[in-house]
């Protein structure tokens, strides 16, 4: 599975911004934000803020791309 990429992240007042590709993926407020800074200095940042937006690979992507209605893409 690859690394994912194209993510950043802002603080803003007690509000972490993550975009992914330049574009708002999420706003995290409150405890979760402060939950957030603290796993990022621990744990791989990119990873982290692709579980925070729901933006990772499921394991599904081999079964989707032999379907029928995706072959010859």
């Amino acid at each position: 599975m690859g690394t994912p990429t194209g993510f950043a992240y802002d603080v803003v007042g007690d509000t972490v911004v993550i975009t992914h590709a330049g574009r708002r993926a999420t706003v995290l407020r409150g405890a979760r934000a402060r939950q957030f800074l603290a796993e990022i200095e621990d744990d791989d940042p990119q990873e982290l803020m692709a579980r925070v937006t729901g933006n990772y690979k499921h394991g599904n992507e081999r079964q989707a791309r032999d379907h029928p209605r995706n072959r010859g893409r």
